[in-house]
């Protein structure tokens, strides 16, 4: 599966983006997706997931409550909205999609990532 990755831009803190990641798989729905960070510097961190199966979402502590993850199957698309925007949240996001029935937080487990989408919010 190919993703790409949009949405991206320079907000201020306390702002607002919402990432795109549009698949071209025709199983997207059979997909485990989740989105990534990595800031200048720093190893690629986890930041939310969805499973296949409309399970709960899966969010790391330090974006829990400020960012929903969604998607659309009929769109072959994932969204990360992102709310209450902080400097630290500043990073170059991907997506990612599994086929694993526990893809988990572990970039390992995410075989097909997009290209990325920079997030720069400035104080």
């Amino acid at each position: 599966v190919q993703l790409q990755a949009s949405g991206g831009g320079s907000v201020q803190t306390g702002g607002s983006l919402r990432l795109s990641c549009a698949a071209s798989a025709r199983t997207f729905s059979t997909y485990n997706m989740g989105w990534f960070r990595q800031a200048p510097g720093k190893e690629r961190e986890f930041v939310c997931a969805v499973s296949w199966s409309l399970g709960p979402a899966n969010y790391a502590d330090s974006v829990k409550g400020r960012f929903t993850i969604s998607r659309d199957n009929a769109k072959a698309t994932v969204y990360l909205q992102m709310n209450s925007l902080k400097p630290e949240d500043t990073a170059i996001y991907y997506c990612a999609a599994s086929r694993k029935i526990s893809a988990g937080r572990d970039p390992i487990g995410y075989a097909y990532w997009g290209q990325g989408t920079l997030v720069t919010v400035s104080s």
